[in-house]
C-alpha cells in the first residue's frame, strides 16, 4: 500500500498509483452551516464524517506531520481598521492597505479571508505612486525576523523521510500586482508605464526567489503553488502576447529554481477562462492546474486531448451539476473522471470552493461516485 506522498505523486506525475488521492472538495462556512441542518452532526468534521458514511479508512501517516511556516506576506502588515460602518456596511483599511467595503453581515476579517462567499467593493489600493511603491518594498525584505521559523533547517531535516505531501504556496506577479495597483490600475499601468509595472514584477520576482531559497537548500518539497487568478468566465485578465511581456520572465525564474532542488510538481491556480493561458504555462514548465472551473467554458476532456500528459489537473468537476444531485451528477463524473484517470495526471474534485447549494446528501452520493472511480471503494 502507497503512503499518502506516494499516492499524491505517483498520480499527478502520470504513473502507477494504488488508487487516486480522494479530495472531493472543501466547503465554506455558509455550506457546513447548511451541511449541519441536513444531518452533517455539530461539531464533527465533515471529511471525517464522509470516510465514516462510506466505510473509508483514512490516510494515515508515520509520525506528526510538520509544517513550513514560511510567510511571503508583507511585513509589517498594515493596522487593521474600520473607517466606516453605515448602511449595512464596513468600509476598513485592511491589512494589504486597501480600503475596502463589506457587508456587515460579515465579520470585517473576511475580506481578506476565504472563509465563505463574500462580496466586497474595492475603493482604493495602497500603491499609486512611485513613492508609495518606495515604501511598499519595504515591508518585502525576504530577510525580515519571522519569515522563515527559526528551526526551518530542522524541520526540513525531520522532513525528508516523510510519509505526507509537503507544499507552499506564493503569489504569482499578476496577482500580487492587483493587490498593490488594483486590476484597473494594473491593467492601465501595463500600457501606459510598462517599465513600472516590469520594475514591481522584476522585484516581486527577486522577493519570491529568495524567500524560496532556505526552503529550496533544506529540503526537496513535493509540490509549489502559484496563487494567480487571471482569467474571467471567456478570456484571461490581459492577453496572451502581454501573459508572455509580463509575466512569463518571473516564471521562467521561478520554475527552473523550484525544479532543481527536487521539487517535481509545479502547480498553477486560476480561476475563470484558462484554455489561452495553459500552453504558456506548459512552455514555462508548469505542470499541474486548478481548479478549472467548468462554468467558465473549462473542459478537462478537450485539455486533456490537446496537450496531452504535459499538463496534470486538480478539479474539474462542475459544481452546478452536484447542486443538482442524482443522474445529473453521474453524467458529469462520468464524462469527466473516467476518461482522464485512464491516462493519469487528475485528482478529481468540485471546481472550486463548494457552495450551500449542493446540499449534504448529495455531496455524499457525489463522494461515494468519486470514491469508486478512484479506488478507495
Amino acid at each position: 500500500m502507497m503512503t499518502p506522498r506516494e499516492r499524491y505523486l505517483e498520480t499527478l506525475l502520470f504513473g502507477k498509483p494504488d488508487k487516486v488521492p480522494l479530495q472531493p472538495g472543501g466547503p465554506r462556512e455558509s455550506t457546513l452551516a447548511a451541511w449541519r441542518k441536513q444531518g452533517l452532526p455539530e461539531g464533527a468534521n465533515y471529511f471525517q464524517t464522509l470516510l465514516d458514511i462510506l466505510g473509508i479508512e483514512p490516510e494515515r501517516t508515520k509520525g506528526p506531520v510538520l509544517s513550513l511556516d514560511v510567510s511571503f506576506r508583507m511585513m509589517p502588515t498594515f493596522e487593521e481598521k474600520v473607517l466606516e460602518h453605515k448602511d449595512g456596511h464596513y468600509v476598513v483599511q485592511d491589512w494589504m492597505g486597501a480600503i475596502t467595503e463589506i457587508s456587515d453581515r460579515f465579520d470585517y476579517t473576511y475580506i481578506r479571508s476565504a472563509r465563505d462567499f463574500v462580496t466586497r467593493k474595492w475603493h482604493k489600493f495602497p500603491v499609486e505612486s512611485r513613492e508609495d511603491w518606495e515604501e511598499m518594498k519595504k515591508r518585502y525584505n525576504p530577510h525580515t525576523p519571522g519569515r522563515h521559523p527559526d528551526d526551518l533547517k530542522e524541520r526540513c531535516k525531520a522532513m525528508k523521510d516523510r510519509d505526507y505531501v509537503v507544499t507552499f504556496r506564493f503569489n504569482g506577479s499578476f496577482w500580487q500586482l492587483r493587490e498593490w495597483l488594483g486590476l484597473p490600475n494594473l491593467c492601465m499601468m501595463m500600457i501606459d508605464d510598462p517599465g513600472f509595472i516590469e520594475e514591481m514584477i522584476d522585484y516581486w520576482t527577486d522577493f519570491v526567489s529568495k524567500t524560496m531559497e532556505p526552503i529550496l537548500e533544506n529540503v526537496a518539497v513535493d509540490s509549489v503553488g502559484i496563487s494567480e487568478d487571471m482569467a474571467y468566465k471567456g478570456h484571461s485578465m490581459i492577453s496572451p502576447a502581454m501573459v508572455r511581456r509580463f509575466l512569463l520572465p518571473a516564471y521562467n525564474r521561478w520554475v527552473p529554481e523550484i525544479k532543481a532542488s527536487g521539487c517535481p510538481i509545479v502547480d498553477m491556480d486560476s480561476d475563470g477562462y484558462i484554455g489561452e493561458l495553459i500552453p504558456i504555462w506548459i512552455e514555462a514548465g508548469i505542470n499541474c492546474c486548478d481548479p478549472i472551473e467548468v462554468a467558465a467554458g473549462n473542459d478537462l476532456v478537450e485539455y486533456r486531448r490537446i496537450h496531452g500528459k504535459k499538463m496534470a489537473y486538480r478539479g474539474g468537476i462542475d459544481k452546478r451539476a452536484i447542486a443538482k444531485g442524482g443522474d445529473v451528477i453521474k453524467e458529469e463524473v462520468t464524462r469527466v473522471v473516467p476518461p482522464l484517470l485512464e491516462e493519469g495526471g487528475y485528482i478529481p474534485g468540485c471546481d472550486h470552493g463548494v457552495p450551500f447549494d449542493i446540499s449534504w446528501p448529495n455531496f455524499i452520493e457525489y463522494t461515494r461516485l468519486l470514491a469508486e472511480l478512484t479506488g478507495w471503494l
